[in-house]
């Protein structure tokens, strides 16, 4: 458990001016009477790379950082993950400081899952297709397993990316059957669940990952992006009448978690949820 009044933590990635982490964890902070600072790290912006920013938080004093697109993968490999599982994933978007090495952590892993239940309940996922096979999308992929899929699809325009998350995802779910496909419309055909981890949709990358014919016949769809939390292929299942797990949940979810691991202390999840609507968070 932190014993400290204040907290240095961070975020680096790319686009992320609008990501409401900070204000996550602002709010968190506040309901525990710790004053928390939270600092956008853009590699592009600041004109240097992801190691070296990395490095500089390491030794300026920061509790901790997350991480996202697209750096997930790279800081992986820069950090000690104690996990078995969480190795597997091969992807890391929490980092807590102070130790002989970073410590690594994948709090989308558990988020996905929880927004999953909050949505769906104990409902079986079916036969899911998910579109991105990048960090989030691995710990997605690994969430799907934990909730029992049975079948996945797999589509990526890197194929040997889709690869190598399946044979990673042989190792903890042997029994899935997993299928790499080069159409997401036919990898949609008799699909339950049909799920976007590309940045497709995000704020300066508008579009849908698929067309919405395609989702005909889903009962669910998952999008991992959260700015704008509409995305055009949400409102599109939507319309079509599906089941709808928005990226702010996966956002909510995994930061709650991260807020676990960077400070030891609890939440008011239910307060927390409402302070964040309450400032407009979800419009």
């Amino acid at each position: 458990m932190t014993t400290c009044e204040t907290l240095k933590l961070g975020l680096i990635g790319d686009n992320i001016a609008r990501s409401r982490s900070p204000l996550l964890h602002r709010l968190a902070g506040e309901q525990n009477g710790v004053e928390v600072t939270y600092d956008r790290l853009v590699p592009k912006d600041m004109g240097q790379s992801f190691d070296e920013i990395f490095d500089a938080c390491e030794g300026e004093g920061f509790r901790g950082i997350n991480v996202t697109y697209p750096y997930k993968e790279i800081a992986a490999g820069k950090v000690e993950v104690d996990d078995p599982l969480m190795r597997a994933v091969g992807a890391v978007n929490t980092v807590i400081f102070g130790g002989a090495r970073p410590k690594g952590f994948n709090t989308d892993y558990s988020g996905f899952m929880s927004a999953y239940r909050r949505v769906m309940g104990e409902t079986p996922t079916g036969t899911v297709l998910m579109i991105g096979t990048g960090g989030v999308g691995r710990a997605v992929a690994f969430g799907l397993a934990g909730l029992g899929t049975r079948r996945l699809r797999l589509v990526d325009r890197d194929p040997a990316k889709a690869e190598a998350l399946t044979e990673a995802l042989k190792s903890v779910a042997p029994d899935m059957e997993i299928s790499i496909w080069l159409s997401a419309e036919k990898a949609a055909e008799g699909c339950s669940g049909v799920i976007n981890c590309t940045p497709v949709g995000m704020v300066g990358y508008e579009g849908t990952p698929v067309a919405p014919r395609a989702m005909t016949g889903a009962g669910w769809v998952f999008d991992a992006v959260y700015t704008p939390v509409h995305t055009q292929f949400l409102q599109a299942a939507g319309a079509a009448g599906l089941k709808l797990i928005s990226g702010w949940e996966l956002f909510f979810f995994q930061g709650v978690h991260a807020w676990s691991l960077f400070s030891g202390l609890g939440l008011d999840e239910v307060a927390l949820r409402a302070a964040l609507l309450e400032k407009g968070d979800a419009e």
